[in-house]
């Protein structure tokens, strides 16, 4: 059903009947957008959402699923899925949503920097000082927030509506921040500012 309606909104579609499936799918077709269903056979959508933002896939991924406890959110969001409709939903909100994840990642500058850290936007490759650093997806999405104004506060509550859609505890920014430390190495280029959030200073 899905694939019927996509394709008629022109969308073109790949299907994969399982985990493992979806995971050669993604190697092979190299898709703009991937919809993960939580309960596929195999390896489940939380399981294929990590290993591909384990490789560094930066797609978008929205992940559908009947379970709609605020855990469950925060499971998906926090294995790397970008947005999260629960069953049933309306059609007409699967295509809303799909658009906009196709408008965040239509980003017009490629590169962000700071010092001597740089995020290529479009494969989210982290180097610094020319060393390439292994970063989770939303890892990424926390150091891209970072860098969009450096030397500027980043609250722990705007981390949150931008990159988990609102749908987590405030320690998650915190846990985050911490290992995107460890791996930035040093000098330490995030600086807390304390009660307030977080930014980049050299």
């Amino acid at each position: 059903m899905l694939e019927r309606t996509l394709a008629a909104e022109g969308y073109e579609v790949a299907l994969a009947a399982d985990g493992g499936a979806a995971l050669v799918s993604c190697e092979r077709v190299a898709p703009d957008l991937i919809v993960l269903d939580v309960a596929m056979p195999g390896l489940d959508g939380l399981a294929v959402c990590r290993r591909l933002r384990h490789k560094g896939l930066a797609t978008p991924i929205l992940m559908l699923t009947a379970r709609d406890e605020v855990p469950d959110r925060v499971a998906g969001l926090e294995a790397g899925a970008d947005d999260y409709l629960v069953k049933p939903f309306a059609v007409e909100e699967l295509i809303a949503r799909l658009r906009a994840l196709t408008r965040r990642g239509a980003e017009p500058a490629p590169v962000r920097s700071y010092g001597d850290v740089t995020l290529e936007l479009a494969t989210r490759r982290v180097t610094r000082a020319g060393r390439k650093l292994e970063l989770t997806g939303r890892e990424a999405e926390l150091l891209e927030l970072l860098l969009r104004a450096p030397g500027q506060l980043v609250s722990r509550e705007l981390a949150i509506a931008e990159i988990w859609n609102g749908a987590a505890e405030p320690n998650v920014v915190d846990r985050y921040i911490t290992r995107l430390r460890r791996k930035l190495g040093r000098p330490p280029v995030i600086q807390t500012v304390r009660g307030a959030g977080f930014t980049l200073r050299a």
